[in-house]
């Protein structure tokens, strides 16, 4: 394999690798106990008015449909939890989802591929590479955060969604009373912790096997071409 293809190999496998690794980290942030213990440490019910029963209700129908597939019309007291510009905005997010999940499986199958090249030692500093790459993007967002979450909020939701569709009054819309902003700011910094916890867990295991990777110099020796004779 020649020098930029490797380059090109090296490259789609740290995406791969740091894509699986984002995918892994936010599933456990998906359910409904992170949700409910998240929601309470926010104050949730204040923001609603809900009962605690009521909060569950309209919270786990939310992630289901957000998961599963459905129309985000949950109802409490024969009232629509969610008006339709924030049931839109649910399912703005559910497409976001899919395509991570679409990118996840591509990249598991990217990697499952590489993991048959005979160049072990090469694929797994990529794999290495790619974790420690994430790890330092998240911490670099992590340190921007500190300073400005709210704005880097906003982009993110620039970036993946319609202009304006993503934003909401907290004093009358439901899907910001039922996921406040401390819920999303406590969320991502979890979050990036456990990135960075797998990315570097990732790493160092792969550290380990690309040493193992390389070549015994024995071996090394013994496939080098024969000396010329008389030499």
């Amino acid at each position: 394999m020649n020098t930029g293809r490797r380059r090109i190999a090296a490259i789609l496998i740290g995406l791969a690798t740091a894509i699986v690794i984002v995918a892994i980290a936010i599933l456990p942030f998906m359910t409904p106990q992170w949700v409910a213990f998240e929601q309470e440490r926010s104050q949730a019910t204040l923001w609603t008015g809900f009962t605690t029963d009521q909060l569950r209700t309209a919270t786990d129908s939310i992630l289901a449909d957000l998961v599963l597939g459905g129309d985000f019309i949950v109802q409490i007291d024969g009232r629509p939890v969610l008006n339709e510009r924030e049931q839109a905005h649910m399912a703005d997010v559910r497409t976001v989802f899919r395509g991570l999940w679409v990118l996840a499986i591509v990249s598991v199958i990217v990697l499952i591929a590489v993991s048959r090249r005979r160049e072990r030692s090469a694929t797994w500093r990529a794999v290495r590479g790619g974790a420690l790459g994430l790890a330092v993007g998240v911490v670099i967002l992590g340190a921007v955060a500190l300073v400005a979450f709210d704005q880097l909020f906003e982009a993110f939701h620039e970036v993946f969604f319609p202009p304006g569709s993503f934003l909401f009054d907290p004093r009358t819309d439901r899907l910001v009373q039922l996921f406040p902003f401390q819920f999303w700011q406590e969320t991502a910094i979890v979050v990036g912790i456990v990135i960075i916890a797998i990315a570097l867990g990732v790493a160092w295991v792969a550290g380990k096997r690309a040493v193992r990777g390389l070549p015994d110099p024995a071996t090394a020796q013994d496939l080098a071409p024969a000396a010329a004779p008389g030499r």
